[in-house]
């Protein structure tokens, strides 16, 4: 499961207007199946040497595909057809590890509150009994 959008240079997705950019990528961002249809559209905009064509997967940017993931994510990982996350759910609280499931689209919050990433990355040696 991927997908394809525009992304400017200095950062930001293309909006539907395409003339604007979104700081994240959201449901009003332009969005493709495939490298061919962004090819096209970037062909049409008068800016294509600013703009590239990035992928989308769901480890590369879990929130869009599983929107009841909260929070600012500092790591993904994949195992066993899930995408593992670790997640700061606000700023400045104790970091936590999220198991996206990639069939269901549900996400499952393990309960052990982490202080640092580097804890939280020692979690992920040690997460096959969690799943």
């Amino acid at each position: 499961m991927k997908i394809f959008a525009l992304q400017s240079l200095a950062g930001g997705f293309l909006d539907e207007d395409l003339k604007n950019f979104n700081k994240i990528f959201d449901d009003w961002c332009v969005q493709f199946e495939s490298m061919e249809d962004a090819e096209l559209i970037l062909d049409c905009l008068d800016r294509e040497e600013q703009i590239k064509i990035v992928e989308i997967t769901p480890l590369s940017y879990p929130k869009y595909f599983f929107s009841t993931l909260q929070g600012t994510i500092h790591a993904t990982r994949e195992y066993e057809g899930k995408i593992i996350c670790i997640v700061e759910p606000q700023m400045g609280a104790s970091l936590r590890i999220a198991i996206c499931d990639m069939q269901t689209k549900k996400v499952r919050v393990l309960a052990t509150r982490y202080k640092n990433a580097l804890s939280a990355e020692g979690a992920f040696a040690n997460l096959a009994f969690e799943l």
